[in-house]
């Protein structure tokens, strides 16, 4: 399975939804909290997110090698090869 990473914001109501589906689902994932980490993280998240083609807004997901954006649990479904 590849790997799932959810960069999130820890009051994010779209986040928590993203993280629930990913739970209720049994998919495992790491989930990092962008506004708990200090500043060099968050500018090393926001690089990385951009490298990866996504925008800036959260959450932002890294499946595998692709990146996605918001709560979208089709994009989710066909980034992990289930569709």
């Amino acid at each position: 399975m590849k790997k799932v990473t959810i960069y999130a914001l820890s009051t994010c109501l779209w986040c928590r939804k993203t993280k629930k589906y990913f739970e209720e689902q049994n998919i495992p994932f790491e989930a990092i909290d962008y506004d708990k980490q200090d500043e060099a993280r968050q500018a090393a998240m926001m690089e990385e997110m951009r490298q990866a083609g996504c925008r800036g807004a959260f959450p932002f997901l890294r499946i595998g090698e692709a990146c996605t954006q918001g709560f979208d649990p089709e994009k989710f479904q066909e980034l992990l090869g289930k569709k």
